[in-house]
Order: C-alpha cells, then sequence, then structure tokens
C-alpha cells in the first residue's frame, strides 16, 4: 500500500463516487479530501449536492477537507486549491493514513494528478471589456485558439470562459515555472455509469433537491446579498434557479433547461475524464452498479 501515495475517485455526476470513497475511507480508517470546485462554497449546499450524510458509515464519521472553506461569492480558482489540497493532503499523510481524492471537476482533479504549475492570475480588465459583447460560443472559439484549454469544456457561462480566457492569456505571457507541486504516485478509480440510468438518477435526484428546498437556498444566497450575477456565474443549479427566482424562467422552463444542463455536464465531464486517459493518466473503470464491497476489493487487490 506504500507505493501510492494517494487514491482518487473520480467519475461523472450522480455516479454514485461519494458513498464509495467514504466507505472506502471507513475501511481504510482514512479522509477524503474533494474534488468539487462548488463545494467549497458555504451555504451553498443543495444546489452543489454537498449529500453531508454519505460521510457517515455505520455511524462512523469520515473526516472530509475542501467542503464548505469558502464564501458564497467568491471565485475561487485552481491555484487556491493545489495550495489548499497539498495542505489537507499533508494533514491526512502525517497521521500515517492514504488521502482519498474524490470528485467531478477534472480541472481540479488533473491539476493534483498531473501536478500543474500554477501561479495566481490576476483580473485583466482591459482583456474583460474587450470580450465583454462576445457570445459564449464565441468564447469558446476564443479559446480554441489557446494551446492550453485545461478548462475548455467546464465552462458553461460567458463569464467563466472569459475567466478561463483570462487565465490561458496569462499564462502565455508569463512562464509558468514558479510553483513546484510534487509529483504524487496515484491509483485512480472511475466510476462508469451506464448513460440512461445516469441520466435517470440526474432526473430523480433533481426533483428530489428541489423538492428538499434548493429554490429556498437560492433565495437566501441572494437575501444575504449575493448578486444574481454572482450565483450565475458558478453555472448549473445555481445559474437556471437564480434565473426563475429573478422572473426570467417559469418554473417548467427553469426545470427543463437545467435538467438538459445537468445531463450536457455529465457528458463533458466524461470527455474530460477520457481527454485525461489520453493525456497519459491511467483510470482503472469499475461499473458504478457493483455491490460497494466488491468496489472495496477491487480497489484493495490494487493497492497490493
Amino acid at each position: 500500500m506504500s507505493y501510492y501515495d494517494l487514491i482518487a475517485i473520480l467519475g461523472p455526476t450522480a455516479s454514485g463516487k461519494t458513498p464509495f470513497a467514504a466507505a472506502l475511507a471507513a475501511e481504510l480508517n482514512t479522509e477524503i479530501i474533494s474534488a468539487d470546485s462548488r463545494q467549497i462554497y458555504c451555504g451553498m449546499d443543495l444546489g452543489t449536492g454537498k449529500d453531508l450524510a454519505d460521510y457517515t458509515i455505520n455511524g462512523k464519521h469520515i473526516p472530509y477537507h475542501l467542503i464548505d472553506i469558502a464564501s458564497a461569492g467568491y471565485k475561487y480558482n485552481v491555484f487556491e486549491y493545489q495550495r489548499d489540497f497539498l495542505t489537507a493532503f499533508n494533514q491526512i499523510k502525517q497521521k500515517d493514513c492514504l488521502p482519498i481524492l474524490c470528485g467531478g471537476t477534472g480541472m481540479y482533479l488533473e491539476s493534483v494528478l498531473k501536478g500543474y504549475k500554477l501561479m495566481p492570475v490576476p483580473e485583466n480588465q482591459q482583456l474583460r471589456e474587450q470580450l465583454a459583447d462576445k457570445s459564449l460560443e464565441e468564447l469558446t472559439e476564443v479559446l480554441r485558439q489557446y494551446k492550453s484549454l485545461h478548462n475548455s469544456t467546464d465552462v458553461d457561462t460567458a463569464k467563466r470562459a472569459i475567466r478561463a480566457i483570462e487565465i490561458e492569456a496569462y499564462y502565455k505571457e508569463h512562464p509558468v515555472n514558479k510553483r513546484v507541486f510534487p509529483e504524487l504516485s496515484s491509483l485512480i478509480i472511475g466510476i462508469d455509469i451506464d448513460r440512461e440510468l445516469r441520466r435517470n438518477k440526474i432526473t430523480k435526484r433533481l426533483k428530489q433537491r428541489l423538492d428538499e428546498g434548493m429554490i429556498d437556498e437560492v433565495k437566501q444566497l441572494l437575501n444575504q446579498g449575493i448578486s444574481p450575477e454572482d450565483l450565475i456565474y458558478y453555472g448549473l443549479e445555481y445559474k437556471y434557479l437564480t434565473l426563475h427566482v429573478i422572473g426570467q424562467l417559469s418554473y417548467q422552463e427553469m426545470f427543463e433547461q437545467l435538467e438538459i444542463a445537468i445531463h450536457q455536464f455529465a457528458k463533458r465531464q466524461m470527455t474530460w475524464f477520457r481527454g485525461m486517459e489520453r493525456r497519459g493518466i491511467k483510470i482503472h473503470w469499475i461499473d458504478a452498479t457493483m455491490p460497494t464491497e466488491d468496489k472495496i476489493a477491487f480497489v484493495k487487490e490494487k493497492l497490493i
């Protein structure tokens, strides 16, 4: 087991990766580091699918890291994620435990697994003004002009696309060699879920979270003073729910458009993971419907 520094559990939304990671952590007596770009925000619970109850296994709480570490409205970035990941990683290793990285944000996962050398990127107001009137499709074309499009599949709003272009433009002009990230030996497990099963689970989960008060969660965030634009920036649930709350979409329009957007997002996640494989990352895929004990046995066999 000492051969590996890290276990990574990845998969698209609704694949069941978090319950499995928690069960594995309980078996190995270790802790989980989240790789979800939106679960870092406090108060954004239902919309990000935190499902914190998943971190309790047979009455035992599984410690987790990088969830609820930033205020809603803050623009957290990959540079900060690498920094915070290393802090959590070292804390867990000091306990002689094997950390488990779990999530579906491809950029976060790959920045750790490939050890990207990153620098903090300042805002470029002039560039933002030049891009302000472009559509998401036009911004995507701008992104394609750069060689390193690490997060081209991870933008679903114009504001996020502009930030991605801003980052790529900065890196093109500045050598990215000022931050060393350690090389980690990682056992990477992918949760492979049938497309139709995934679609059914996404729809069922969306209905459940709406019933649990996801719209009220967005209203509360707006009432706290977070601007609609900032919530829309986070995409998916927060984009469409905010548009509904401010009167730009009916409930039915919101539901139908959000459902489609989540399905498309899951597809983009799988595209990213396949891209990771093409970029030399070995992923061991296991069937999402496999019993948890069999999944655990599979991982433990790989660790030997």
